[in-house]
């Protein structure tokens, strides 16, 4: 596949970037300073050409280690992606982040030392509706706001 022009933000909406990315580049890292950096099991990333990348609204950055900083909002703690610590050629943006994630499909895992394999294949789970949870649906009525689209 080739790069596409994607947009994409944080939750709140205070922090908002485009960039040219290969849908086919992206990938589920499962190491341990991805696991904490998001609370999740594994994240799912894309990787792009920094150059290729422009912050509309720029994000705040944290120093998660030695080596790398990530790029989040810190109105909303959005996660919004990784990058080498020496400012390299390439960084990583957070799949969940783009308005629209539904042209990306993983290539790879990454970090698999510390994949939580029953978290992989939940294909047998039972599989539930947000907007079918009375209890969800009923705050979101009374807050007089609508759910997030899908």
């Amino acid at each position: 596949m080739s790069q596409i022009p994607k947009t994409g933000g944080c939750q709140c909406g205070r922090v908002r970037y485009r960039a040219k990315v290969d849908p086919a580049d992206a990938y589920l890292c499962h190491c341990r300073m991805c696991q904490r950096a998001t609370g999740g099991v594994s994240i799912a990333f894309v990787n792009a050409q920094r150059v290729d990348v422009t912050w509309e609204s720029g994000p705040d950055w944290y120093a998660s280690s030695p080596i790398a900083r990530r790029p989040f909002c810190s109105a909303c703690g959005t996660p919004l992606g990784f990058q080498f610590a020496d400012d390299g050629a390439k960084m990583d943006l957070t799949v969940g982040s783009f308005d629209d994630p539904s042209d990306f499909h993983p290539k790879h895992h990454f970090g698999v030392e510390s994949m939580h394999e029953a978290w992989l294949d939940t294909s047998h789970l039972p599989r539930y509706r947000a907007d079918e949870y009375d209890v969800l649906s009923q705050k979101w009525e009374e807050s007089g706001a609508s759910p997030p689209e899908n």
